[in-house]
């Protein structure tokens, strides 16, 4: 028979006005094997898609191939689109989504959203009321949520401005207990980085640099979300 199990319990807290109350966890049920069945869902722009990895694998393939457990059983869309702003990921991840989840046991949603928002003119308050909405109504749903942050580019103007959002989008997650991964500080100062992007377009690495992203995301709470560690 299957048993039901409920996910751990975190403060219930509000981000101002952008949404009630909820606990960002997850319940997942154990099939008669013994097995989680989960279904996880990549879903930002270009980064997330892996644009310029001439392994076509980008951070979403390198964290796949690392995360084995042999209680659960991973199925994985990489749902990254080039050019999309978060308000574009507002409108289009739960049609998306949902058919995605159908039949699996245990639904989980990655979030990388930001770096077009500033090159269209998207104000700070609004990519942070773009991600809250988008991890209000997961919530809501039962759906457990994880937020990769914003890389640094080669352009310290632009930096400047990713720095702030990706700190208005900690705050976001901080609020709601979703887990965040720091991708800026990391690698604002790192070699391997600051180098394959000026050999690059100056936003999207290669593949040491979507390795660096990926050892992050492994590194920084993802075995705990996934309840594997």
């Amino acid at each position: 028979m299957d048993t039901s199990h409920n996910g751990p319990a975190y403060p219930s807290v509000t981000d101002g006005n952008l949404g009630p109350e909820f606990t960002p966890s997850t319940s997942f049920v154990v099939d008669d094997d013994g097995r989680r069945d989960i279904g996880l869902c990549f879903v930002g722009g270009s980064l997330t898609n892996g644009y310029g990895d001439p392994k076509a694998l980008g951070w979403v393939g390198r964290v796949m191939a690392r995360t084995q457990h042999p209680e659960a059983d991973f199925t994985s869309y990489n749902l990254g689109v080039r050019g999309q702003d978060s308000g574009d990921v507002v409108a289009r991840w739960r049609a998306e989504c949902m058919p995605r989840w159908s039949g699996r046991g245990e639904r989980r949603l990655v979030l990388s959203v930001g770096g077009n928002d500033i090159q269209r003119g998207l104000s700070t308050a609004r990519s942070r009321l773009n991600l809250a909405n988008v991890l209000d109504e997961a919530a809501s749903s039962g759906i457990s949520t994880f937020v990769v942050g914003l890389p640094p580019t080669s352009d310290p103007d632009l930096n400047s401005r990713i720095e702030v959002l990706a700190q208005a989008h900690a705050d976001v997650c901080s609020r709601r207990g979703v887990p965040y991964v720091d991708c800026y500080r990391p690698l604002a100062a790192h070699d391997q980085w600051i180098g394959e992007l000026a050999v690059g377009d100056g936003v999207h690495p290669g593949q040491v640099g979507y390795g660096l992203i990926a050892w992050l995301v492994l590194h920084n709470g993802w075995a705990n979300w996934l309840r594997i560690g």
